[in-house]
Formats: structure tokens, sequence, C-alpha cells
């Protein structure tokens, strides 16, 4: 075998050899997880200086930016980019903003579909075939995860098969795979031991290679020695070009922060304290934790749960995991949100997708910007704001119980007691609407797969039933008619039984949830 097939240069040579109406794909995720930054910034560079290349169509699993001016946001270019499809826009409003101005096509797809379409185009296969994305905007009975209206190819159609309805989503052509990892050795064989996930990124680089294209691999170090195999994540056989980034950072928030890939490194964090209703939330939400349950967190007010659980000193009874791959330590919030701290283990996205659309997960904890009566959730797309569905359908739609968290109303006011909580602005806007204008979780397909489903927030807990929303509990101290019902787009069932919230939620102490696990 030859000692180098790859070569190493510049950012600006690596992006030379990307041509006009090139598919290339993009590796990485949300603030700088292994995103291959200083590659993407000379590719938006290149077509500012030389106009060149254009009418891209870039392919991103993952959302890659910083809500700024990183990530897709560096090429977020008008005539740079033909048509981007990603699992998460929210994270680059540059794009974005070119997608609802009509000045590219777009596709959101959900991120486990994506980064198992990685595989499906690396082996030459037509596309896969899922039940993931039913009834939701991603069918094309809705929209066919269209972002607008110039977007007309239909890469998403309905199937059935043995009597059943399925989705298929068409595989891409890759001619470019940007991709990122921590060290390659002198044949070239890229190791990931500073990133917090790995993603799809040999699957990524195998697209590219099967379909005669080339790979560029941003790296930190490059090292003279030879890897030890089962270290390596991308193979140098398939690496074409290397961009060494000597101050790469480990997120965009974090230089290197050890305990994002290790078991036992201490770490403290302000991140971990809870305030005002997201703690009352994340509260109420974590009561529904039991023994020996494989738990997901989504991004928001869900990433609360986790650190309820540090603080009841229950997180080694249960087990947390993250769809960028990560399982068995505290996820990250904020930003920096898909990362997480001390985990046991991490693994390609893919294969954890694999877990999450089989139905493994027992609990998924997942944010909310709409709900409507029938029990639909909008977490995608709303007024002038797009963020795409992420890994979030995905999730919803195969785990056992899904619990969905936030706030009741929009900038609302309150004052939180002791003894429960008393409203002082019922809200601007309310969330419990007649329609959600984008279905992102379908309340009818719930039913059908006799889903448990609960509606958490810092008034009211709602349960979804063939009938539509169930107000099971409200706490303490609200009204049920004025900061409930009036803040309502219809009215739900109530229940029979309607409870009151445990004081113990709205209480410094803990609420013993260790007790329970016993």
């Amino acid at each position: 075998m030859k000692e180098k097939n790859f070569k190493i240069v510049s950012a600006e040579e690596a992006v030379s050899h990307i041509k006009d109406h090139d598919t290339v794909i993009f590796g990485g995720a949300g603030a700088g997880h292994a995103v291959p930054d200083k590659v993407m910034a000379a590719l938006g560079k290149r077509f500012q200086d030389e106009n060149a290349p254009r009418g891209l169509t870039s392919i991103h699993p993952c959302g890659i930016g910083d809500n700024d001016t990183r990530g897709l946001n560096h090429v977020a270019l008008e005539g740079l980019i033909d048509t981007n499809i990603g699992g998460f826009w929210g994270n680059a409003p540059k794009m974005s903003e070119l997608a609802k101005n009509h000045c590219i096509k777009g596709y959101n797809f959900p991120q486990g579909v994506l980064s198992h379409l990685m595989r499906a185009s690396a082996s030459g296969k037509p596309g896969i075939v899922t039940k993931v994305g039913l009834k939701t905007f991603v069918d094309p009975e809705l929209e066919g995860g269209k972002i607008n209206s110039i977007t007309e190819d239909n890469l998403v159609s309905k199937i059935i098969l043995d009597n059943e309805e399925y989705l298929f989503y068409r595989s891409f052509k890759a001619n470019v795979a940007i991709i990122r990892g921590t060290s390659i050795d002198r044949e070239g064989n890229l190791t990931m031991e500073e990133e917090v996930g790995f993603f799809a990124m040999l699957s990524i680089a195998q697209a590219a290679k099967t379909n005669g294209g080339i790979v560029i691999a941003q790296v930190k170090n490059i090292n003279n020695n030879h890897v030890d195999p089962e270290r390596v994540k991308v193979p140098g056989v398939l690496i074409d070009y290397v961009v060494q980034d000597e101050n790469q950072e480990m997120t965009f928030i974090s230089n290197f922060e050890p305990a994002l890939v290790k078991r036992d490194a201490s770490y403290v964090t302000e991140e971990l304290n809870l305030q005002g209703l997201k703690r009352i939330v994340s509260r109420r939400a974590a009561l529904e934790l039991y023994k020996g349950a494989f738990v997901n967190l989504g991004y928001g007010m869900s990433d609360g749960v986790p650190i309820v659980a540090r603080e009841e000193e229950i997180t080694d009874q249960l087990t947390f995991m993250i769809e960028q791959g990560a399982t068995g330590g505290i996820p990250t919030t904020g930003l920096n949100f898909g990362a997480m701290f001390n985990p046991s283990s991490i693994v390609d996205d893919g294969y954890q997708f694999d877990f999450f659309q089989g139905g493994g997960l027992d609990i998924a904890y997942l944010g909310f910007a709409q709900i409507d009566k029938k029990g639909n959730v909008n977490s995608s797309r709303f007024g002038n704001v797009l963020t795409g569905c992420g890994g979030f359908i995905d999730i919803s739609q195969n785990a056992k119980k899904v619990v969905f968290c936030g706030s009741f109303a929009v900038k609302s006011e309150q004052e939180i007691t002791s003894e429960g909580i008393k409203i002082t602005n019922p809200g601007k806007f309310n969330k419990f609407i007649d329609k959600v204008e984008q279905v992102t979780f379908s309340g009818d397909y719930a039913i059908e797969k006799g889903q448990e489903v609960l509606y958490t927030t810092e008034r009211a807990l709602f349960r979804l039933t063939p009938k539509g929303l169930e107000l099971i509990e409200i706490a303490p101290g609200v009204d049920l008619e004025k900061d409930i019902l009036n803040m309502m787009d219809f009215t739900p069932i109530i229940s029979e039984e309607l409870k009151s919230y445990s004081k113990k939620i709205f209480l410094s102490d803990k609420l013993k949830l260790k007790d329970k696990f016993q």
C-alpha cells in the first residue's frame, strides 16, 4: 500500500476542485461539532472572489451553524447554492433566508432519514423505505418536505408494501464530501479523538468515492505515525485532500473540553442550573422517568430533564441517548446541544437512529412551538421562523412514550413561589391553536400506533386521546378559565379526575425520585 494517497493542501486549494453544479455533502452538526468550518469558509470566499463554483446542491444531515455567521452561513450565497437539503435549518439563518426569499430551492427531511440516505448513496441503493415522516409535513400528501414554491422535484413518495404505507426517499449522487476529524496518520487515516460525535463521516466519504467524487477532510493534527486500526473512523484510502487547521476548536463554544469525550473527566457549567419556567416544566416532566428507561432529549425546554435527574442522583439508573450518537452521560444544553458530558459511548449517528427508529427509546422529551386540538405538534416552521425538524420526527414517531415540554404561551409573565404559580400576564400569543402551521408530529399517527403522549407546561398537563387533548393536571395558583381555557383557541377535554400539580415541584427540595426508583 502506498504511504500517501492524499494531498495536504490549503483550504483554498481544496475547494478549487469543486465544480459547477456539484452535489456537496457536509459532515458535522450544530455549533461546531466536527464542523469543517475552515473549508466551508474557503468555499464561500472562493465564490465571492471568483463567482465560482455555481449552482451547487448542498446536503447536510444535521444542522450546521452558530445562528450567525459560521458553518452553513459561510456558503449561504445566492448563485453558489441552487438547492439545499438539510435535516435542520435553524442554526443557519442566512441559508433559511435564501429559501424563504425563494433564492434557492430547499428541502427539510428528518435527520435520521438523511443519515441513512448517506449509506444508501454509498452502497448504490436507489433510496430508503421507512415509515418515518408519514402524516407529517414530509409526507408528499402534505408538503413533501419542500421549503418553498420554487422547489418542485419530488424527492419523497408514498408506496404500499404488504398493505402498509411507507415513504420512499431517493438517494443522491455525491460529487464532493467535506468532512472533519481530529487527526490523520501518515496514510491519511482519520481519527476523531477530540470530536463530540462521529455523525455520518464514513458514509459521506464513501458516498462520494463510490460515485467517482472527491473527499476533503479538515483536521487539527497531521501525524507521521501509523494509528491503531481500531481507532480509524474514515480510512485514508477514501481521502483525497487534507486541510489542516491547527486552531481547530472542539466546538464553536469550547476549544477543548475533556468531559465531552471522556467518561470520568470533571466538569462545571452554569448551564446545568434550572431557573423559572424551565425548572417547573422540567421537574414535572421528570416525574415520568422510571428506572432502566432509555431516554432521549430534544433541544430547548426538554433538555432540563437530565439536569433534574442529576440533582435527584438517578442518572446511573437511566440511559440518556442523543441522536448525534452519544449515550450514557448528561446532554449539554443551549447552543452546545448535541454533545454529552461524560458519555459512556459515541457511535455514528446512523446507528443511533437505527435504534431510535426501531422503537428502542422508552421516553422522548421534546419541545414544541404549537399544539392543536388533534394533538399535532409544530416545532419546525411557524410565522417567519424556519428551523426544520432535525431528528424530531425520527424520534417522536417511534418512542414508546413522548413528553412534549414547553411554556404554555408566548411572552407570558408569572410569579413562581413555593406554593405554586401566579400568572400576571397570560401571554402575547397562544401556542395551543386550532390548527398548527406545519405538522412535525401527527396526533392521528400517534393514536394509530398506540403511543402514550403528554404535553407538559408550567400551567397545565395534557394527554392525547382518540377524541383530542385532555387536560389532566393544572398547577396550583392557576385559574382554569382565565389562565388556561381563555388562552387556547380550542376547548380541550377536561378530565373528570382533574388533579393539581404536586406542590413539591415548586419547592427547592429534591423531588425524591431516588426513592421511587428503589
